[in-house]
């Protein structure tokens, strides 16, 4: 058979065909070619032909001669390369938000300092309207009683004067 006749046999397998798995290769197989055929004949749907891609990953398992330790060890490796990612991957992802973080407090900082000098210059404002209105009122109080003291010192000048009729018939 072709390795087009072989792909489009595997189409037409039953639902619950035998799959093999992709990491085939990387198993160790110390079952020899002749017990492996027998194997395959032996099990149900044995007359069903394996794809081209199934066929190229039982042929290089069985070339494959290394050993359960060396595959534990990749696999191990493998895992370690991922924890290793996994770990750098979040260190920088926890430095981006130390980063963001301390951004964040630096805006609300500056916010802080800004509000303080506004604060300083609104109240250097009412501080000096409160004087400016202090000093107004001891203004007004001051021209009262120089009104009040002019206002005495008219009536008395009228009292005592002989032209007090005059200011009388004026007023």
């Amino acid at each position: 058979m072709v390795p087009g006749e072989l792909r489009g046999l595997h189409y037409l397998a039953p639902e619950n065909s035998i799959l093999i798995p992709a990491n085939l290769g990387m198993m160790q197989n110390s079952i020899p070619s002749f017990h492996f055929n027998t194997f395959l004949n032996s099990l149900p749907n044995s007359h069903i032909t394996p794809s081209a891609n199934e066929f190229a990953a039982l042929s290089s398992s069985i070339s494959n001669n290394s050993t359960s330790d060396e595959a534990e060890e990749q696999q191990v490796n493998v895992i370690d390369e991922r924890k290793q990612r996994r770990m750098i991957s979040n260190r920088e992802s926890a430095r981006r938000s130390r980063m963001r973080k301390q951004k964040h407090l630096d805006e609300l900082w500056s916010q802080v300092i800004r509000l303080r000098n506004e604060n300083h210059s609104l109240i250097d404002k009412l501080n000096h309207a409160s004087e400016t209105h202090d000093r107004v009122l001891q203004e007004n109080a001051r021209l009262k009683e120089e009104a009040a003291d002019l206002r005495q010192m008219l009536s008395d000048i009228k009292i005592g004067s002989p032209y007090s009729l005059a200011f009388r018939e004026l007023e």
